[in-house]
């Protein structure tokens, strides 16, 4: 049998609202483990405590994934501003001179940085 192949290109990813996906999942992890409180002695008894800790554990390390989230965002919008010249125009790309835009149909450096 010969290996699997795609026959077409993969979708672009998603993108939706991760700060407020994560930060829900966070929120969902703190209830769950105030729910479980009450019942400490109960999840003692049984050899279940590690539910109640797991809980606390999703959601401490959710709140450092919130503070990750919401500085990606930040970091993805500031790059974003930054493309941008105030007169609408795309800003050039890394490295190329300020005025320096190649000719209509001129295809721009070749392979190796140098001009065809």
């Amino acid at each position: 049998m010969g290996r699997w192949t795609p026959t077409h290109e993969a979708p672009e990813p998603l993108e939706g609202n991760v700060v407020a996906v994560v930060t829900g999942g966070t929120l969902l992890w703190f209830a769950l483990f105030l729910v479980q409180l009450p019942f400490y002695g109960v999840l003692r008894d049984h050899g279940l405590l590690w539910w109640l800790w797991t809980c606390l554990a999703g959601g401490l390390l959710g709140c450092y994934g919130v503070w990750y989230v919401r500085r990606r965002d930040a970091a993805i919008k500031r790059a974003a501003g930054e493309r941008e010249t105030p007169g609408g125009e795309s800003a050039p790309a890394p490295g190329a001179a300020p005025g320096d835009t190649p000719a209509p149909g001129d295809g721009g450096p070749g392979p190796r940085g140098d001009a065809p």
